[in-house]
């Protein structure tokens, strides 16, 4: 299958919102048009979508959810789409998503992570169009710390041009920014040191192969379906996967894990990617034990603690980029390609 990247954002592009799965409660609208006020910041237009709905945990009924995702990305007017987080539910958008349509139109960027993922991956593995595993709108008001790069400056990026992104060293360690009392919060509260580790054994790597992967909980579900399917993406190039638990305790995560190896979706995996995480162990399984006891047998590198995860800071991952993975005792980068 060919990658095929929607051309870079140039000023006076539209950028759709909308919410594929929570909207926002009416507490949060004031972040919410912080955020919005950043992406005009750059020179773009906004459109704010009609299912933002904040007061259950949908923001609209699937088959209205869908079609409004579906047209922001099929109307060639609208350049790329950002939702203003996850949620729990995008995984009801499956039979209503009009899949068909979104890859005869020209691509558009589709931005986001968490519940994002259930929607990321299955697009780009069916379409062929890549998508960017990075902020959710709501996070894109924090400065970037250095290291690291936005999901705006990724959709801007000419296509071809390789990009780097090293681990900063910090990330936080505790729950979320209050953006009731603050919606103008723009500095992560970085406390915890560390950087990328391998799980699987000692030793440097170096290691390249197409990125795909998401949220543990919401794309663990897919697997074994054609919407999870890595068997015919991108020809027969080895794969970069990344995985990454949000909340579920670590026998949870082994079983997802388990079940999404026997599915065949780490077949091709050159190296699994595992994000940051804050989910707790169990009393005789620890998160790190959980990914090794599923993935060790793929015979792999392991690399854990890498921030494309819920915790903060966010390293944006291109899905169907062209990826390469350094780690030694002094140096860890991922250099990503749209080509």
């Amino acid at each position: 299958m060919t990658i095929r990247y929607p051309r870079p954002l140039r000023p006076g592009d539209r950028v759709g919102v909308t919410s594929p799965s929570s909207g926002v409660a009416e507490p949060l609208r004031a972040r919410l048009d912080v955020a919005v006020e950043e992406i005009e910041r750059r020179g773009y237009e906004v459109v704010v979508g009609r299912c933002m709905d904040g007061t259950t945990h949908i923001s609209a009924p699937a088959a209205e959810r869908a079609a409004e995702l579906t047209q922001m990305l099929t109307d060639p007017a609208v350049r790329a789409v950002v939702p203003p987080w996850g949620g729990e539910l995008a995984i009801d958008l499956m039979p209503h998503l009009d899949f068909e349509a979104i890859g005869r139109a020209e691509p558009t960027w589709l931005v986001g992570y968490s519940d994002m993922s259930t929607l990321l991956a299955p697009l780009t593995l069916l379409t062929g169009v890549a998508t960017v595993h990075g902020n959710n709108l709501m996070d894109t008001p924090y400065r970037v710390p250095e290291g690291l790069t936005s999901w705006l400056d990724i959709v801007a990026a000419p296509q071809g041009e390789p990009f780097t992104q090293t681990p900063p060293g910090r990330h936080r360690t505790g729950g979320w920014d209050d953006w009731t009392r603050d919606p103008g919060t723009a500095e992560f509260t970085l406390d915890g040191a560390g950087g990328w580790r391998r799980l699987d054994g000692e030793g440097d790597v170096e290691v390249e192969g197409r990125l795909i992967g998401g949220c543990i909980e919401t794309v663990a579900p897919l697997a074994g379906s054609r919407y999870l399917d890595t068997t015919r993406f991108a020809g027969a190039e080895p794969l970069l996967v990344y995985v990454e638990a949000c909340e579920d305790n670590a026998l949870i995560i082994a079983r997802h894990l388990h079940g999404m190896r026997l599915a065949g979706f780490f077949d091709r995996a050159a190296a699994v990617l595992v994000g940051r995480t804050h989910a707790p162990d169990a009393p005789t399984l620890t998160q790190d034990a959980a990914v090794l006891d599923a993935l060790g047998p793929l015979g792999v590198p392991i690399l854990a603690d890498v921030e494309c995860g819920h915790v903060a800071p966010y390293l944006p991952l291109v899905n169907g980029a062209r990826g390469r993975v350094v780690h030694t005792a002094t140096r860890s980068e991922i250099i990503q390609t749209l080509d």
